[in-house]
């Protein structure tokens, strides 16, 4: 009894040799068709043949003459439905071959490579096989093979130009939101530097705020432009608030962990935190708590508005949320 462990590879050159045994009588026999077929022609009358059917029983034809050939999309075998399949998935790579140059082009964008796909010899070898459905079966194998091979080349073309288009719009994104960055920044940077000189002026005619938070100190304050608030009186909230305000100092992401950490310390990010010693209140524990007052008059109901003074406070004092941090360390306030 055969093993059904047989290795694939053997079983598949079997399959393979058996197919081309079968093929080699078809083939002898297209022959003799195609020069029937070439004398028909020629001298315009359709010669006898002189074969038996026995000697044809690899191979049934009719002469061009007095048939239709039969079209490849009802040929049977496995010769055909090769070739169906080939067609089709061909068919499919010139319609992708198409829509990628389409979509260069509409996009206007420089890939930094020629936005064309070759097609010819797929489109060629396509009408070949389709052509072919007049020969015997035997015929088409090798068409079938040229047809796949060329699909591959430019199904690989059209992935190249493809990969190429997506980069060139995630490139093209990236830029407008660096550039929409920059504009904020530059936005933010000039109203921080106009508060800050607001600051300066009410400062120097006696009506600034002095004094520090927690554990007391000088400092001036620099209000926080309008805007980046959230709403949102949680400690998810209220650190989004300040996510969305380091941007107006002109600090990065790396001073928002020394801040998380300043007023985890000082308040856990509570926006009714009291200290009943000292009096100090709020997120930044503001000390007395009515001074946060010059960032907005809700500041004992608001988060975002203790946040807005809190980070003024800082700019003035320390320079930075790391600054203020390094100082709470080393004196346990700030």
């Amino acid at each position: 009894m055969r093993s059904d462990s047989t290795p694939l590879s053997n079983r598949r050159a079997r399959r393979i040799a058996s197919r081309r045994s079968r093929r080699r009588p078809v083939l002898t026999v297209g022959a003799l068709v195609v020069g029937v077929l070439a004398a028909a022609t020629l001298t315009g009358t359709a010669p006898a043949a002189t074969a038996s059917p026995a000697d044809l029983s690899t191979a049934t034809f009719t002469l061009a003459s007095t048939t239709t050939p039969t079209a490849l999309s009802v040929s049977a075998g496995p010769e055909a439905y090769e070739a169906r399949a080939a067609t089709a998935t061909a068919t499919q790579t010139l319609a992708a071959a198409t829509a990628v140059q389409n979509d260069i082009a509409a996009s206007g964008l420089d890939i930094g490579q020629p936005a064309v796909v070759d097609t010819t010899a797929l489109e060629q070898a396509t009408d070949r096989l389709e052509d072919a459905a007049v020969l015997p079966p035997a015929f088409l194998p090798e068409i079938s093979d040229s047809v796949s091979a060329l699909t591959t080349t430019v199904d690989q073309r059209v992935a190249e130009l493809r990969g190429g288009l997506d980069a060139a719009i995630a490139k093209k994104a990236e830029e407008e939101a660096a550039e929409k960055a920059r504009q904020e920044a530059e936005a933010a940077a000039a109203a921080a530097e106009k508060a800050a000189a607001e600051a300066r002026e009410s400062s120097s005619s006696g009506s600034g705020s002095g004094g520090g938070n927690t554990g007391g100190g000088g400092g001036a304050y620099v209000p926080a432009p309008s805007g980046g608030g959230t709403g949102d009186n949680s400690v998810s909230g209220a650190r989004a608030s300040a996510r969305a305000m380091l941007g107006n100092y002109g600090w990065g992401d790396d001073q928002f962990g020394c801040l998380v950490s300043l007023w985890n310390k000082e308040s856990g990010w509570n926006y009714q935190a009291y200290n009943g010693g000292s009096g100090a209140y709020g997120i930044p524990q503001a000390l007395p708590g009515s001074k946060m007052s010059s960032a907005g008059g809700d500041w004992q109901t608001n988060a975002a508005t203790q946040v807005a003074w809190g980070l003024g406070y800082i700019s003035g004092r320390y320079g930075s949320p790391c600054g203020a941090w390094s100082h709470s360390q080393s004196v346990g306030w700030y």
